[in-house]
This record gives C-alpha cells, sequence and structure tokens, in this order.
C-alpha cells in the first residue's frame, strides 16, 4: 500500500514548490561528548567563549547542557511542563476563521507537527533553535540540526564545531522553507542558570556519599607495641581481613575498641542539595510544587499549579507564533498546506464549572449531546427512560377490610 505525501493537500502535481539543493544535518560531524568532572569554572569558560565577539563558539555550553540535563529533578521540571504543552490539542484555521477539520485531523497524527513543538518549545531552555525539513518514507519530518555546530548570532552553521570552515545559513535558498529557526539569537535559555545548581548539587551529593562512606562504619582502633614490626604486621593484616566480621584475636598486651565518629548526620550536604533542587524548581517551573516542599498546604499547591499553568499557557502563545510566523509560511512555500490556514489553540475552560452549569441548564434546556461527546468525552445515546410509577392507592373508610390492618 503507498503513502499518500501530505503535501499533495495544496496541489495534486505532487512536486515541491521549493527545490532542495542542500541537506545539512547529514553533513555534521559526529563528536563525542567528554564525561569529565565539570565546576564553574567550566561553566565560565563555556559563556566567555559564546560571548567572544571575534569568533564565537557555543559547543563548550552546549556540551554543558547536555552534560546537566541527567540530573532527574531538572528532567521531572522541563518534562512537567513541555508535556502538557505538547499534548494538548490544536486547530487549524482557514481565511475565515473557521477550522479547517480535514487538515486538523491530518496534522494531529503527524509526527513533524511533535518535532516542531518540541523544538519550540526547547527555545525557552536553549533559547535557539534551528532545523531542517525533509521527506523519508513518504512522510514529512523536521530533525534539529545540533545547536553545538550552530552560531545564530552570525547566522553559521559549522559541519565541525572545533573548526572554523562555516555555511552562512541565512543567505542559503532554502531558508525560511526547508531551513526554520526559531527563538532568541542572544538568548542562552532557562538550562544556563540551572548550570550552577545542578554542579553545586553534584558536589553535595559526592560530600554526602564520603560522608556516609567514612563514618557509617565507626572507625577501629587498634593498640600494640608499635616497635615491634611483626605485632605491626600482624594487626595491618587483621583488621583489613575483619571487613564485618563479629570476632577477632589479639594478643593479651593488645587493645582494640571503636572510636567515636564524628557528631554530624550530613544535614549541611542535604541542605544544598535542597537548595539546588528548589532553585532549579523556581527556575524551570516557577514555584516550587508537592514532592519538593517539606511543609505544604492544598492552597499553596493550588497556588503553584496554577503559576505553573500560567507559564504553559504562555509556553502555547510560543508554539502558536512559532506556527504563524514561520512554519506555516514555509509549508506553504514548499506546497504541503493551501494558502490563508492558521494555527491555534481552542481557549482553555474549566470543565468542572462547565459541566455544572450543563447539569442545571439541563432541567430547563436541550443539550447537544454532540458537543456533550465533544467536550466531556461521554457518548450520548439518548434521553434516559424512566418508568412510570403506579399512583398510591385510595383509602376508604368504606373499604374497611383495607383501612384496618
Amino acid at each position: 500500500m503507498s503513502t499518500v505525501p501530505i503535501f499533495e493537500l495544496a496541489d495534486k502535481t505532487g512536486q515541491w514548490k521549493v527545490k532542495k539543493a542542500n541537506s545539512y544535518v547529514p553533513t555534521i560531524a559526529p563528536k563525542s561528548i567528554s564525561r569529565t568532572r565539570q565546576d564553574i569554572k567550566n561553566w565560565n569558560d563555556a559563556l566567555n567563549m559564546a560571548n567572544n565577539v571575534d569568533q564565537r563558539k557555543r559547543y563548550p555550553l552546549y556540551n554543558l547542557f547536555d552534560n546537566i540535563l541527567i540530573d532527574l529533578h531538572l528532567q521531572s521540571q522541563i518534562n512537567n511542563r513541555m508535556l502538557k504543552s505538547l499534548a494538548q490539542p490544536f486547530i487549524i484555521k482557514d481565511a475565515k476563521g473557521d477550522t479547517n477539520k480535514e487538515l486538523t485531523d491530518l496534522l494531529q497524527n503527524k509526527k513533524f507537527v511533535y518535532q516542531i513543538n518540541k523544538a519550540i518549545l526547547e527555545t525557552r531552555f536553549y533559547g535557539h533553535s534551528l532545523g531542517e525539513f525533509d521527506y523519508k518514507n513518504g512522510e514529512l519530518v523536521y530533525t534539529i540540526i545540533p545547536r553545538q555546530n550552530v552560531d545564530p548570532v552570525g547566522g553559521f552553521i559549522y559541519k565541525d564545531y572545533t573548526e572554523d570552515k562555516k555555511v552562512i545559513y541565512r543567505e542559503q535558498r532554502e531558508y525560511g522553507s526547508w531551513l526554520v529557526e526559531f527563538g532568541d539569537n542572544n538568548d542562552f535559555g532557562l538550562l544556563n542558570g540551572c548550570v550552577p545548581h545542578v554542579l553545586m548539587k553534584r558536589f553535595a551529593v559526592s560530600c554526602y556519599s564520603e560522608l556516609c562512606e567514612i563514618y557509617g562504619i565507626p572507625p577501629r582502633v587498634l593498640k600494640t607495641n608499635t616497635q615491634d614490626r611483626t605485632m605491626v604486621s600482624r594487626g595491618e593484616k587483621m583488621l583489613k581481613d575483619m571487613g564485618s566480621a563479629a570476632w577477632f584475636i589479639i594478643d593479651e598486651n593488645e587493645e582494640f575498641s571503636f572510636a567515636q565518629g564524628v557528631s554530624t548526620n550530613g544535614d549541611v550536604y542535604k541542605g544544598l542539595n535542597t537548595l539546588c533542587n528548589n532553585e532549579m524548581s523556581m527556575g524551570i517551573s516557577g514555584t516550587v510544587v508537592g514532592q519538593d516542599t517539606k511543609n505544604g498546604s492544598n492552597s499553596k499547591e493550588k497556588t503553584s499549579i496554577g503559576i505553573l499553568q500560567d507559564l504553559i499557557d504562555s509556553d502555547l502563545g510560543l508554539i502558536e507564533q512559532g506556527w504563524n510566523s514561520v512554519v506555516i509560511p514555509a509549508l506553504i512555500a514548499l506546497g504541503i498546506i493551501p494558502d490563508g490556514q492558521s494555527y491555534a489553540y481552542p481557549p482553555a475552560e474549566d470543565l468542572d464549572k462547565l459541566w455544572e452549569r450543563v447539569v442545571a441548564a439541563a432541567n430547563f434546556l436541550e443539550i447537544d449531546p454532540v458537543w456533550i461527546n465533544d467536550t466531556f468525552g461521554i457518548k450520548v445515546i439518548g434521553a434516559k427512560k424512566t418508568t412510570p410509577t403506579k399512583p398510591p392507592a385510595k383509602l376508604s373508610l368504606e373499604d374497611y377490610e383495607r383501612f384496618f390492618v
């Protein structure tokens, strides 16, 4: 079964309106990322290199971003914000402002739409995204060009970011159609502010782990004749081989005991770890939500969720702006969709309050079952049938047999 190309929506010729002369993603030289220990100095050096007016290179900074993204707390905060936006259903409107149901249904199931929305949202965290459309196996795909190889300020693509050979991508014929970009050229995104907190958190966890390793088992002390090398060697071997054994053999002139370990319980390291997590939560989510608080309350959590929702609504607006100003003109130029289309999200509604109003109105008005199904997901098959009840029997004094029990 053959796949129908998506660009046949615009015309039936099956031809691209803008020919693609060059592909950029396959020309990028793959590089291995070093996993050596990073510190604040590495971060400052990367920032200085990214801001170097004479020769900007962002690859040390973006390599550092990839390094800190293995932090699970940071991952969860980013996912909490991004996944809700990516899961929102959208609509495509025509020039009259009416929903283009055919095009909406088709694009809802296209992978490249998810890839574009993800690239737009990632500008919040990375500052910039540059990607390339391609046509593979009957489907349109959108692939991000590695940010390490891009200088958005100068408009350069480096095939090898360690070299100076570059392409001015904004002067290429594919720019604006096959090649599209999003974000702010001079912005490094929210991840830049998270770098020092992830690095300090690693330091705190490392010190806490060392504290547990050293002072988890009390130090063992063996008093012996240090002038006798034989006794010292035997004592060293015994302590090394002792492990977790509950018995040992010593000379009558020797004395074995457990020393008093350090009295701290590592609160200073736990405090630093909590501080770093809270700062990352504030940067990504705008608040500290749920599991990150020691003493929470229902009202506080509702307020925090509301703040996070405000950021998500802003992200949805960013996606709309990216589609209407960049993506749709590119898709029209490629002949993928017809002219006069726009991307939008349906207005958000409070379904709980809306349902209360529906229940109240149902006593006086007829409700459209199709709208009920679309809004609440309730399959309506018809009005509920009621069984008529028999009226109560009338009692009479003449019918004394039924009147008296």
